[in-house]
């Protein structure tokens, strides 16, 4: 099988092991808050962080080389999967996915003032479609804005925001520094609101928190097999292949239909996304590719980067 081939399909079986995490995020929303959530996911996923921390053999400390980047990127990261996983309690799951699809266009805004990136006409128009597909999709004046629509969009600028600012910073902090920071404070945060919002939890849901984990992980894996076989150009667009998932799951566990604004207005977004993708998959248009170089999905903190699982791999191969 060509390296191309292989890699498309093996990132299409992870956004698709994604997916079904997420519909596990939406089944346990309706019962707990995300807080609740978080914590207890956050909780799951410090064994892994502990095992990359005991295999980083770079020197250096723990102590972050861009304070205030990373206390910002940390902030973003925790705003990231509060937004998230509300967002997907309380609205449909395509409607969550094409908001969350914005990241693109917000990563090629973002990266303006704070990569210093150029774009040129051409990117700047997909961006300004991307931009009305959202209103597409969130028909402003015809349906009421909801605190759920508040937080995919927050969700979806804040994982553009964390993303972009590892881009700044990436190469002169290490990979655990960038990933503990932000599960530590999830963990803090989400521990103090633990109190005020804790529900009982039986067996059968704990058993669910324990997939979210395991599929999070077998998803990470996956892409990176993904990036190892095929470019980012390539493997990239495929998680555009979640809308699909989202309508099937959304139908058969949720009761959910697509609404044609949805459907249009992901229609978009996803056209001006892959624009974006392949712009910067040109030679000479992007000095940073902002956008390919955001190997993982939503950063939340829970999860360890794509990006860093990669050169742990690379450094184990003697790639």
């Amino acid at each position: 099988m060509h390296s191309n081939l292989r890699g498309a399909l093996l990132s299409l079986a992870s956004f698709g092991v994604y997916a079904t995490h997420d519909v596990i995020v939406k089944a346990l929303g309706a019962s707990y808050a995300p807080f609740q959530i978080i914590f207890f996911a956050g909780l799951l996923g410090f064994p892994l962080i502990t095992i990359m921390l005991m295999s980083d053999r770079t020197d250096g400390t723990l102590i972050p080389k861009h304070p205030w980047w990373t206390a910002i990127r940390t902030v973003s990261a925790v705003l990231t999967g509060l937004g998230g996983f509300y967002a997907f309690s309380v609205l449909p799951m395509a409607q969550c996915y094409a908001i969350f699809f914005a990241m693109p266009i917000l990563i090629t805004l973002l990266a303006i003032p704070l990569l210093g990136e150029r774009i040129g006409f051409h990117r700047g128009i997909a961006v300004f479609v991307g931009l009305a597909g959202v209103l597409v999709v969130l028909q402003p004046g015809e349906v009421e804005f909801s605190l759920g629509h508040l937080a995919a969009l927050s969700a979806a600028f804040m994982g553009a925001l964390t993303s972009v600012i590892v881009r700044k910073v990436g190469k002169a902090e290490r990979s655990i520094v960038l990933m503990l920071y932000p599960m530590v404070a999830n963990f803090v945060v989400m521990g103090a609101a633990l109190p005020f919002f804790y529900e009982p939890m039986p067996l059968e849901h704990l058993g669910m928190l324990g997939a979210m984990a395991a599929m999070g992980l077998i998803g990470g894996l996956l892409s990176i097999y993904a990036y190892r076989a095929a470019p980012a150009v390539i493997v990239a667009p495929m998680q555009y292949s979640q809308m699909l998932w989202a309508v099937f799951y959304g139908w058969l566990f949720f009761s959910e239909s697509l609404d044609w604004n949805t459907a249009l207005g992901s229609a978009v977004i996803i056209a001006s996304g892959m624009y974006i993708v392949l712009r910067e998959g040109t030679p000479a248009v992007s000095t940073n590719r902002p956008v390919l170089e955001n190997r993982s999905r939503l950063d939340t903190g829970m999860q360890p980067r794509i990006g860093a699982w990669l050169r742990l791999f690379e450094r184990r191969s003697g790639g």
